[in-house]
């Protein structure tokens, strides 16, 4: 296989609400919008076998059932969405709510927790499996470091897929080659419709 891209769902997710922000619109209709063909612009050139999001698997919160439930079933439409787009979705780890203090108020925040272990034991893995040539990271999460660090130990590219919006440096120095998701990309694919007709 020559390059494999692992994406970490909620952390694309929340870079495209941030571009949405910054043009005063309202966060996309998830499993609408076509992040086929924002990968495939951004990555033209590049021969990618296989596309993978990764997501915790999100679970009923007792104190906020409705919530949990919208949310799950959110979750469950993105993943038919993109299936159809031809990725792959794990979903490792869990989105567990917990009660938060903010400003005096007792608040419950849903917090992501496993995903970023799964996606860089899957990056060593196949680096030491020699599976795959080159590890493209739409990630911008720092705690991967290490884990791109060992990739390279073992002979494989990494490249590192980051936003216009505040980029990861960290993992730009890291990886081998840097590809930043320009704000007029995101927002030229914020429906599959618009693409398909």
């Amino acid at each position: 296989m020559d390059a494999i891209l692992l994406i970490d769902g909620e952390n694309i997710k929340g870079k495209i609400k941030d571009v949405f922000k910054e043009f005063g619109k309202e966060k996309p209709v998830w499993h609408e919008y076509n992040f086929k063909s924002l990968f495939d612009k951004i990555l033209g050139g590049i021969n990618v076998n296989k596309k993978v999001f990764y997501f915790a698997k999100i679970k009923e919160h007792k104190k906020s059932i409705e919530k949990s439930k919208q949310l799950i079933e959110e979750q469950r439409l993105l993943k038919t969405h993109l299936e159809k787009q031809g990725f792959g979705v794990i979903l490792r780890g869990s989105v567990r709510g917990q009660i938060e203090n903010h400003k005096g108020k007792e608040v419950l925040v849903f917090k992501e927790k496993g995903v970023d272990v799964k996606i860089a034991v899957d990056m060593v893995s196949m680096a030491c499996d020699k599976r795959v040539k080159e590890i493209i990271l739409c990630s911008s999460d720092s705690d991967l470091q290490p884990a791109i660090e060992e990739v390279k130990n073992r002979g494989t590219n990494c490249i590192y897929v980051g936003f216009e919006v505040n980029p990861n440096k960290g993992l730009s120095y890291t990886t081998r080659r840097t590809i930043l998701i320009r704000n007029s990309e995101v927002m030229e694919f914020k429906n599959i419709q618009n693409k398909l007709i």
